[in-house]
């Protein structure tokens, strides 16, 4: 005689023995996911920008209480009263700077090193000011895991730029300021843009892209932000 036995699981178990099976994709997986959910539907058409998004981990940038959320679309902490920008942010600012190969570009406000890593996958070299040495270190140690070696790290007061290594094609400001610096204009290349948050401190701030062409300024308004505030020295 033969005996089947039948399990019957109650919801609760049911829950717990198979649900997490789903929705445990690998970070490859959830960073095609990220593209092609967050970034392609809401403009992102970049082939270089899309490629990089692809290639970098962001889950190597945040803290270890924060990679279950790496590829959600908004800021996480990162330590030290800052944030890593939400992807579409990176995406989106990465694109309008119209990025080629040979392009020098320079970063203000490293943070966790994300947006450089991103960059460095677009341009020959990227240079990178921040004024937190904690920030700036660990985020050396990030790239350095991911054999990223055409990023330079500067530690010190970004308003300043990196006169040293002027002029750059391209600057990218992470950090809201209250008005454009004139030294970063001035270190910007002639056909250069550079894309920086401009507002009232704690506020809506515009992302602007500054073009620089035949010693004359533009600028636009590409979108309302929310960044964290530019820090100083004092």
């Amino acid at each position: 005689m033969k005996l089947v036995l039948r399990i019957s699981l109650t919801p609760l178990l049911y829950l717990l023995l198979y649900v997490p099976l789903y929705g445990q994709e690998s970070p490859a997986e959830k960073r095609q996911q990220m593209i092609s959910e967050q970034l392609i539907p809401r403009g992102i058409s970049d082939r270089e920008t899309l490629k990089a998004m692809g290639r970098i981990p962001r889950e190597a940038f945040v803290p270890v209480s924060q990679k279950p959320y790496a590829y959600d679309d908004r800021p996480l902490p990162i330590g030290d009263g800052q944030t890593i920008s939400q992807p579409f942010m990176v995406a989106f600012m990465t694109q309008a700077l119209r990025l080629k190969k040979s392009d020098r570009v320079l970063e203000i406000g490293t943070g966790s090193g994300y947006q450089a890593a991103v960059l460095s996958q677009i341009v020959d070299t990227v240079f990178t000011v921040e004024i937190l040495p904690s920030l700036a270190e660990r985020a050396s140690r990030h790239l350095k895991n991911l054999n990223i070696h055409n990023v330079q790290i500067r530690t010190g007061d970004g308003y300043f730029g990196w006169e040293e290594k002027s002029p750059f094609d391209a600057i990218i400001v992470t950090a809201g300021a209250e008005t454009i610096p004139p030294v970063l204009v001035d270190q910007l290349s002639e056909d250069g843009i550079m894309i920086i948050p401009v507002g009232p401190h704690r506020g809506v701030r515009q992302l602007m892209r500054v073009t620089k062409k035949k010693g004359k300024i533009k600028t636009k308004s590409l979108m309302d932000v929310r960044f964290v505030p530019f820090v100083r020295n004092r």
